[in-house]
């Protein structure tokens, strides 16, 4: 059945419009995105194809040029219109956290490192690097890796935040995989982190996981 024959709370546009676009699926969302489906499918049976094809929005999203327009109904107009608009979050959030912004919400926060992080197809590992005031000082990638994991080392972590002048820092990373759970090496890193910064009394106020739906807070989960 064609979306528009959907009662109006159902339609994904409608839906948005009316309660927001954090109160749709994932597959939602891409069906707006797409705008039209395929013969004999809707945009949103065309979304979910897509999801279960690609395993997560995070691996749709951080899909190269050339795996993108393999899959039905994408091509290269689609994946032009994809990037900009993920250039476009980029760029909106870096806008609100520029140097010298105090971070007063935590749904921005997670809003930025999303933007920043969720289409890699690998992991990275980035800090916020923050004064006194939690002022945004400057947000670096610090160490990439592979599809499963990106060595981190304390000593140049703790370098970079000394250079910047640090106060605090929030550390970020993302899971490729779109698991937003940390895993025993996440904890592990965080606390010797958080030890080799102690040292020079630059406090850690969180590490956010990215994966697919909202990124993970340590500090939230009691686990700094």
């Amino acid at each position: 059945m064609s979306i528009k024959n959907w009662p109006t709370d159902e339609r994904p546009r409608e839906k948005l419009l009316q309660r927001g676009a954090s109160s749709l699926t994932d597959a939602e969302l891409l069906a707006i995105f797409l705008r039209t489906g395929t013969p004999g499918k809707s945009a949103v049976d065309m979304a979910r194809d897509l999801l279960s094809e690609y395993g997560s929005l995070q691996a749709l999203l951080g899909a190269d040029q050339q795996r993108f327009c393999r899959s039905n109904g994408l091509g290269d107009a689609k994946y032009a219109q994809l990037q900009a608009v993920l250039e476009m979050a980029r760029r909106h959030f870096a806008e609100i956290l520029q140097r010298g912004s105090a971070l007063t919400s935590p749904d921005i926060t997670r809003a930025y490192l999303s933007a920043q992080l969720r289409s890699y197809s690998f992991e990275v590992f980035a800090c916020l690097f923050l004064d006194n005031q939690h002022r945004v000082i400057q947000w670096e990638e610090l160490f990439r890796g592979t599809i499963d994991g990106a060595s981190v080392y304390p000593r140049e972590v703790a370098k970079r935040a000394l250079f910047h002048h640090a106060a605090a820092v929030i550390f970020a990373h993302n899971h490729p995989s779109g698991i937003n759970e940390p895993s025993q090496a996440d904890r592990q890193i965080t606390d010797k982190l958080k030890q080799a910064l102690g040292l020079f009394d630059i406090r850690v106020l969180d590490h956010f996981i990215v994966g697919d739906g909202q990124p993970f807070s340590f500090a939230e989960h009691g686990l700094l």
